[in-house]
């Protein structure tokens, strides 16, 4: 994991990120990761295997289905023959 260190932070930010903590029951350095956490990972993104399996739910596929295709015929089709 790496560590950062950031130097001269004003007294009152560092009080108000203190403040800030507290209220969500962690350190000031687990207040900091996930302050910078939701920062570059926006909690609006679009999460492709939720949206699949949102996608399949909507469309009624159960596990069973998945199987099935899991045992079909993989090989590639042949080509239709012109006269």
């Amino acid at each position: 994991m790496v560590a950062v260190v950031v130097r001269n932070i004003p007294a009152e930010i560092h009080l108000a990120l203190k403040v800030r903590a507290a209220r969500h029951n962690r350190s000031a350095e687990a207040e900091i990761r996930a302050i910078l956490e939701s920062a570059v990972r926006p909690a609006g993104r679009l999460q492709l295997g939720t949206a699949l399996a949102e996608r399949s739910r909507a469309l009624g596929l159960v596990a069973g289905d998945i199987d099935a295709l899991e045992q079909t015929d993989r090989r590639p089709a042949e080509p239709i023959a012109l006269r």
